[in-house]
């Protein structure tokens, strides 16, 4: 399936749109707990660990997006838009939102 941030595909004829689909992940508590425990792998300012829950989650709620798109029949999915969010009481979570508007090219 191809999935890009742009509105259209080059060289691709929109012929059918679905409607905008999205995948949502959730990490809890233990999660921010976990990566804070983690704090030590800290090089030039970065976490190795809170960079690899993030791609984690981001890969989840893609892959929830694509199958969503794919139930509904769609070839492909455009404008797709990551969205990152603290919730919960004291910030004790993170959620990953991927959205986008599944469609069919041809």
């Amino acid at each position: 399936m191809l999935m890009t941030t742009t509105p259209s595909i080059e060289g691709k004829h929109i012929v059918h749109y679905h409607g905008v689909m999205s995948g949502e992940v959730i990490l809890g508590a233990n999660f921010l707990k976990d990566m804070f425990a983690g704090i030590r792998d800290f090089v030039g300012g970065r976490s190795g660990t809170y960079e690899k829950e993030l791609e984690r989650a981001r890969t989840i709620a893609m892959q929830e997006l694509q199958q969503k798109a794919q139930d509904m029949g769609a070839n492909a999915i455009v404008g797709i838009d990551i969205d990152y969010q603290v919730l919960g009481k004291d910030n004790g979570m993170l959620m990953v939102s991927a959205t986008g508007t599944a469609v069919t090219i041809n």
